[in-house]
C-alpha cells in the first residue's frame, strides 16, 4: 500500500484528481477481499489514519485558504466516512462495481471522472453490472464525442438512471448471470504468491465472469436516450444565487 500510494503521488502531483483512475484497480488488485470484508469501515479508517494519512491530505485538501487566509482542511469523510467518500474505500468500491470480470478498464475509465465516482456510487442500481458498465459506456462516448459540461451530463445521467429504476427493473431488461463465487475465492486465496500490481498497465481481476454483452448494449440504447433528454443543471440561476 505504501509503494502504490507514493508512487501515485509521484506521478500525479500536478493533476491530483488524475491518481484515482491509477491508484482504484492497484488498489482493488493488492487488497483482494470479499466485498463482505470490504464493508468494513474499521478497515478504511485505520488505511487513511495509520497507513497512508500523508496520501488522504495530498489527494484531498482543498487548493488556496479560507478568507481568513488560514489553509483549507480536509473533510473528516475523507478520512472515517462512507464508502462513497472516505478516501481508499470509494476507489476499492469504485474498482469493484465497475470492473467486467478480471477487466478493470471501465473502471479506469469510470474513475477518470469525479461526478461518475462521486455520484454512481450512491446508486443501489450499479449492484447491477450490466447498468454499471452501460454508465461507463456512456460517459465514454460522451467524452470521446467532446461533449460540453461533461460533469453536469453524467451526474443528470446519474440522476435519470436512478429514478427511471424506481418504476424500471433494469435486472429483467438486461439479465446478468450470477457471479462466480469459486473463481473470486481462488483469486484471494493466490494474494500470498501473487506478484505486485503492474504499474504501466493495468493489473487483472478475479476472473469471477463478465456481464453480458446484449444485456450492457441494451442499456447502453436506453441510457443515451436518458443522457440526450436529462435535463441540465441550470448555472446561471445558481450563480445568481451565489451573487444574491
Amino acid at each position: 500500500m505504501r509503494e502504490l500510494v507514493e508512487e501515485a503521488m509521484l506521478r500525479f502531483d500536478a493533476g491530483r484528481t488524475e491518481a484515482d483512475a491509477w491508484l482504484a484497480p492497484r488498489l482493488h488488485a493488492t487488497l483482494r477481499m470479499t466485498r463482505a470484508e470490504a464493508a468494513n469501515a474499521g478497515l478504511w479508517n485505520y488505511m487513511a489514519l495509520a497507513v497512508a494519512p500523508d496520501f488522504v491530505l495530498w489527494r484531498h485538501m482543498p487548493p488556496g485558504t479560507t478568507d481568513a487566509g488560514a489553509p483549507r482542511k480536509v473533510n473528516s469523510a475523507r478520512f472515517v466516512g462512507p464508502h462513497y467518500s472516505q478516501a481508499f474505500a470509494r476507489l476499492w468500491w469504485a474498482a469493484e462495481m465497475f470492473r467486467d470480470g478480471p477487466d478493470y478498464g471501465p473502471a479506469e475509465v469510470a474513475c477518470g471522472n469525479q461526478d461518475m465516482i462521486n455520484t454512481a456510487l450512491r446508486l443501489d442500481a450499479i449492484d447491477h453490472k450490466p447498468t454499471a458498465l452501460a454508465l461507463v459506456s456512456v460517459l465514454k462516448k460522451l467524452s470521446d464525442n467532446g461533449a460540453t459540461r461533461l460533469g453536469d451530463r453524467v451526474n443528470a445521467l446519474c440522476t435519470a438512471v436512478n429514478v427511471a429504476g424506481t418504476t424500471l427493473m433494469y435486472e429483467v431488461i438486461g439479465p446478468e448471470d450470477p457471479p462466480r463465487h469459486d473463481a473470486l475465492t481462488d483469486w484471494i486465496e493466490d494474494v500470498e504468491s501473487a506478484p505486485a500490481v503492474p504499474w504501466e498497465r493495468l493489473p487483472e481481476g478475479p476472473d469471477d465472469g463478465t456481464a453480458r454483452r446484449s444485456s450492457c448494449d441494451v442499456l447502453s440504447r436506453m441510457f443515451e436516450r436518458f443522457a440526450a433528454e436529462a435535463p441540465l443543471r441550470d448555472r446561471t440561476r445558481a450563480a445568481v444565487a451565489v451573487d444574491g
